[in-house]
C-alpha cells in the first residue's frame, strides 16, 4: 500500500513548525566487533571442522610405529538470508506536501530499518548462545555456549561458565583460566587467549570498573588490577545495545574461523515510477548471514 495524503494530513497545511520522529542516531555497526567478514558467491557457505591426532605414544624398542587417522568433525553452514524493505508514495502527496522531499525522509527511515535488522541478527547469535533450540545450534549439534560440546576423542569441552555467574573479578578470572583450559578436536590443548569482553550496556559501567580501575573492585586490599596492568584481556570490552539478556557477558577468544558474517550481496537500493497509478516506490535489498564455526571462539556465563 502506497502512502498518501491521508498519511500526511498535517504536511498538506501551512503553520507546521516541526517534523520529527525519523532523525534519531542510531548505534554504529556494533556487529563488526563479533564477527569477521567474508563474501559469498552462492546461497549457502560451509565450513568443515577438522580433527588432527591425538598424542603420541611411546614406541617400545623393535615394536611397530602406531599409525593415526585424521577425520573431518562436523559441518558448520551458513545461509544466507535475503533482508529487504520497500516503500511507495502517492503522485498526489509529492505534489501537496508542503515542507519537504517526502522521498528523502523516508528513504533515511529505510535506510536506517535495513541497518537495524543487520544488527539484530547479528546480536541474536549471542541472545540464543544458551538457546535449548535446535534451530540455533552450531555445526557439532549444540548451542553456541554449552557444557557439552562434543569432540572426536568422545569427551566433551565446554565454552561457559559451570556456574552462572555475574559479571565481577572472580566470574572474569574464571573465565581466562577457563579458555587456557581449552582442548581440540583430539583432546589436545590449545593455546586460545581471551581478546575482548561483548556485553550489554546493562554491565557497562561494571566492565569498566573491572577493566580500567588501577586497584581491585570493591575491596581494601592495596592489590593490583590485573586486567587493568596484565592484559589478560587486551581488546577491553565492547557494548552491543542489542543484546537482550542484561545480566549475560561474552569473551571473544583469537580462535580463527569463529564468528562470520558472509556478505551475499550487498545492499542495493533502487526506485521506480509506477506508470498506471504514478506512484514513486522505493526499495532496499541485501543478503546475508550469520552464524559461527568453530564454537571456541566464545566464552559465556548467562549470569546468575
Amino acid at each position: 500500500m502506497a502512502i498518501s495524503r491521508s498519511q500526511l494530513a498535517k504536511e498538506l497545511e501551512p503553520g507546521l513548525n516541526a517534523l520529527f520522529g525519523l532523525e534519531y542516531k542510531r548505534y554504529e555497526n556494533e556487529a563488526a566487533e563479533i564477527f569477521d567478514q567474508e563474501s559469498s558467491d552462492r546461497a549457502f557457505e560451509e565450513e568443515v571442522m577438522l580433527g588432527g591426532f591425538a598424542g603420541a605414544p611411546v614406541k617400545n624398542e623393535g615394536a611397530a610405529i602406531n599409525y593415526d587417522t585424521a577425520q573431518e568433525s562436523f559441518t558448520a553452514r551458513y545461509t544466507n538470508e535475503t533482508i529487504a524493505l520497500a516503500f511507495a508514495i502517492t503522485e498526489e502527496a509529492v505534489e501537496d506536501n508542503l515542507y519537504d522531499r517526502v522521498s528523502a525522509r523516508y528513504t533515511k527511515a529505510l535506510a536506517r530499518s535495513m541497518a537495524n535488522t543487520k544488527q539484530v541478527k547479528g546480536a541474536n547469535i549471542l541472545n540464543n548462545a544458551f538457546s535449548a533450540n535446535a534451530a540455533d545450534f552450531g555445526g557439532d549439534g549444540v548451542s553456541l555456549a554449552s557444557t557439552a560440546h562434543p569432540t572426536l576423542t568422545g569427551g566433551n569441552f565446554s565454552n561457559r561458565s559451570a556456574t552462572d555467574a555475574d559479571l565481577n573479578e572472580t566470574s572474569l578470572e574464571q573465565a581466562v583460566i577457563d579458555v587456557a583450559a581449552f582442548i581440540d578436536e583430539r583432546g589436545l590443548k590449545i593455546a586460545l587467549k581471551p581478546m575482548k569482553m561483548i556485553i550489554p550496556s546493562a554491565l557497562q559501567f561494571v566492565a569498566d570498573r573491572l577493566m580500567n580501575s588501577s586497584g581491585r573492585v570493591g575491596t581494601a586490599d592495596n592489590d593490583i588490577n590485573v586486567f587493568n596492568q596484565s592484559g589478560y584481556i587486551p581488546q577491553g570490552y565492547s557494548v552491543n545495545h542489542y543484546l537482550t539478556d542484561t545480566d549475560a557477558f561474552f569473551i571473544k577468544t583469537d580462535c580463527p574461523n569463529g564468528f562470520k558474517h558472509f556478505v551475499r550481496t550487498p545492499i542495493t537500493t533502487a526506485m521506480e515510477g509506477d506508470f498506471d497509478t504514478g506512484n514513486m516506490r522505493y526499495k532496499a535489498r541485501e543478503r546475508y548471514s550469520f552464524g559461527f564455526s568453530d564454537p571456541r571462539c566464545v566464552y559465556a556465563s548467562q549470569g546468575s
